[in-house]
């Protein structure tokens, strides 16, 4: 049984789709952001830097925090979604959305989203950086099914759940033909749907 410490954000749901995708039996324990539930003690003995999401792997007795590497824990134990002969380039694009794409559309989230007013340079330059990541992942998907390659992989789930939240980007995804694409083919997985709304909320991926 995989227990899941989890908040409905990009980064919460990159582990409820994997674990719908690998279909293995889990549970949700849900950490209120708003109230401090990440800074408990407990949950920092699972998560030192009070960051969701973590896991904990009862039967093999281990708990595991950062998404990027609770993705490739889950990856190896299932054997889904991280193929030996295309691990190298899987890990490029894993990497790059844990140290970019995640980061900087997150940043883009605070100033344009949560706080606008606040800072005219912030808005400014993180929506800037939120548009060129749009730009180079629509220009890479040109040539490419799926960010590693022909197959989707730990590094297209890492990446739609930031993607799902372009209503906040007002950058306009509509207007990133190969994007979309990527997008709405990833939107149609039967697991991606069910994990977006892990907590049975009726939450929907949004549209284009």
């Amino acid at each position: 049984m995989i227990e899941l410490f989890y908040a409905s954000t990009p980064n919460g749901r990159k582990i409820s789709i994997m674990l719908e995708e690998i279909k293995f039996e889990y549970k949700i324990t849900e950490i209120n952001l708003s109230k401090g539930d990440q800074f408990n003690s407990d949950f920092r003995k699972i998560s030192p830097l009070s960051k969701i999401p973590a896991i904990t792997d009862h039967k093999n007795k281990i708990s595991i925090f950062q998404s990027g590497a609770i993705l490739i824990y889950l990856a190896e134990l299932s054997g889904k979604f991280y193929d030996v002969e295309n691990r190298n380039l899987i890990n490029q694009w894993l990497m790059a959305q844990m140290g970019d794409i995640g980061p900087m559309l997150g940043q883009h989230h605070q100033f344009h989203h949560y706080n606008p007013g606040k800072s005219t340079f912030g808005e400014e330059r993180y929506f800037n950086i939120a548009k060129r990541l749009y730009k180079d992942l629509d220009e890479h998907l040109s040539s490419s099914v799926f960010l590693a390659g022909e197959k989707y992989s730990i590094a297209d789930i890492a990446t739609f759940p930031w993607i799902a939240r372009h209503d906040w980007h007002d950058i306009g995804l509509r207007n990133f033909k190969n994007l979309s694409k990527w997008y709405e083919k990833i939107s149609e997985r039967k697991a991606v749907i069910k994990g977006y709304d892990c907590l049975n909320t009726g939450e929907k991926i949004p549209k284009i």
